[in-house]
């Protein structure tokens, strides 16, 4: 296998797209780690991804007369925008089917890049199928964007660069994973040359393809996979990028969004370059490994995968950045609702300094504050102030993991409701595309009351909606059937403290 995959990524036709991108040394974050860490800036070349060095090596290997009738693939993202420039290259029509969901910046640049852009369905599972449809109808080679051998290839120039371009082997590479074409091709070349090199793959904690995959020694099709991390939401990794995978891979990391914000973070800061989640994802995995293997005075290396990230994300990044780092603690905390007694907590806050302080009156007795307080000394520190504040007699319910806070309540005024009856919360998440939205909504509306709404763009593919629904129990099944109708994403969060503190029918008091 490995002699097989050498052979075909030194004989890799990718230098006529793509560049070699260089291997920076992160200054700031191998002091902070104790550790030599090296960026391989895929996010670099000329579609910020290194997607074109597999899609033009795929197109390469293509005959004249598959040429002659054009290629086609799917994609929301960078593997789009790398077939439509290597197609065009070579003079060879391309068509692109994209979701509906796609922003329309990754339409008009795959547009501008000589590619036809056919829009269909919601997902990218919808836009494959769509795809090979066409393909078989119209005769066009299918571009994968990663379960190709062809494809694999030409991902694997990467290993080839990163190991040349350094004095000596590292002690582990980082490698992002969503469908295994690149960790797979990376991976044949490293372990072929220096076997003795950890090659470990870095998965986000809500879409753990491979993980789960190597876990079973078997493909498994994961029921949903997050949307945060767009360009590695991949719900099954491929049959034969798996297969190499576990010849190659040591071990795969799981991160979470907060992390990933964090390492976006962190190559702003040693490189002012930001990285879309996809692109930082290797790095988030690195200093996870780093900090449970206790890992020091070693050369680890990263790939940078990309930089197709949508300006209005930023503002989502930097919130949870904080709260990656271990920056920021997020608490909840119960006052008396007496004169001076929110005074009395200010003191007992100190001189810290607050990133966010929402007050929500309760009842006559007591009162509920959402604070977000500075830290300098990360996890630690907010365990210490957590008991320090319950020394002196405040409840405090710690909400800095909880993903309801994280999302929602944060930016929600306005307090409790009414008491009211069979009032059940649902977190939900839909296609962001025109309509969409209303369409649900529209349909709901014609059943049961809505008591609470809150929705906030991100910038993503998918938006995330949190609702209250005036229901009974026995029509709970009415509401799941509506909503897998629609293909929705959705969990119930009625329980959740914070919103039982914060925004619940009635006021919470134990």
């Amino acid at each position: 296998m490995s002699e097989r995959y050498i052979e075909k990524i030194l004989r890799a036709r990718v230098y006529d797209v793509a560049r070699e991108t260089p291997l920076d040394h992160m200054a700031k974050l191998s002091d902070r780690l104790n550790n030599d860490i090296y960026l391989k800036r895929e996010d670099l070349q000329s579609v910020f991804s290194f997607k074109l060095r597999g899609a033009y090596n795929k197109i390469c290997s293509l005959s004249a007369e598959e040429r002659s009738k054009g290629v086609i693939t799917a994609s929301a993202g960078n593997h789009a925008q790398g077939v439509a420039l290597s197609a065009s290259k070579l003079g060879i029509k391309s068509t692109i089917v994209m979701p509906k969901t796609t922003p329309s910046i990754k339409v008009r640049s795959v547009q501008d890049l000589g590619g036809v852009a056919v829009l269909h369905g919601d997902s990218y599972d919808d836009a494959y199928e769509h795809a090979i449809a066409l393909s078989k109808k119209k005769k066009m080679a299918f571009v994968h964007p990663f379960d190709d051998p062809e494809v694999i290839a030409g991902q694997g120039t990467i290993g080839v660069e990163m190991l040349r371009q350094h004095s000596e082997p590292p002690h582990a590479i980082f490698v992002p994973v969503g469908g295994g074409g690149l960790i797979a091709g990376v991976g044949a070349y490293v372990k072929y040359v220096y076997p003795e090199v950890k090659v470990i793959g870095v998965e986000p904690e809500d879409a753990p393809s491979l993980q789960r995959a190597l876990s079973a020694n078997r493909r498994l099709r994961l029921k949903q996979v997050g949307i945060f991390a767009d360009g590695v939401a991949v719900r099954q990794v491929g049959k034969e990028t798996f297969r190499v995978a576990k010849k190659v891979v040591d071990e795969v990391v799981l991160v979470t969004t907060d992390e990933i914000c964090a390492a976006i973070k962190d190559q702003f800061d040693d490189t002012r370059a930001v990285a879309e989640p996809a692109g930082a994802l290797a790095v988030a995995g690195l200093k996870r490994y780093v900090q449970e293997k206790n890992i020091q005075n070693q050369h680890l290396m990263a790939i940078s995968s990309g930089a197709n990230i949508n300006f209005d994300r930023l503002r989502h990044v930097a919130e949870r950045a904080e709260l990656g780092e271990s920056r920021e603690a997020l608490l909840a905390v119960r006052i008396p609702e007496r004169p001076g007694s929110f005074l009395a907590f200010c003191r007992a806050l100190g001189k810290r300094s607050l990133t966010e302080f929402n007050y929500r009156y309760c009842d006559a007795d007591q009162a509920h504050i959402f604070v977000g307080v500075e830290l300098t000394r990360g996890d630690q520190e907010r365990h210490e102030l957590i008991e320090q504040l319950q020394s002196k007699g405040y409840a405090v319910i710690d909400m800095t993991e909880n993903e309801l806070a994280k999302l929602h309540i944060r930016y929600m005024v306005g307090g409790h409701a009414p008491a009211v009856v069979e009032e059940c919360i649902y977190r939900i998440e839909f296609p962001e595309r025109p309509g969409a939205l209303m369409d649900f909504l529209v349909h709901l509306g014609r059943r049961w009351n809505i008591s609470l709404f809150h929705y906030r763009n991100h910038g993503a593919a998918y938006g995330r909606v949190l609702m209250g629904i005036h229901i009974d129990h026995e029509s709970r099944h009415e509401l799941t059937a509506v909503v897998k109708q629609f293909g929705l994403s959705c969990r119930e969060e009625s329980l959740n403290p914070a919103y039982k503190l914060f925004a619940s029918a009635g006021c919470v008091s134990d």
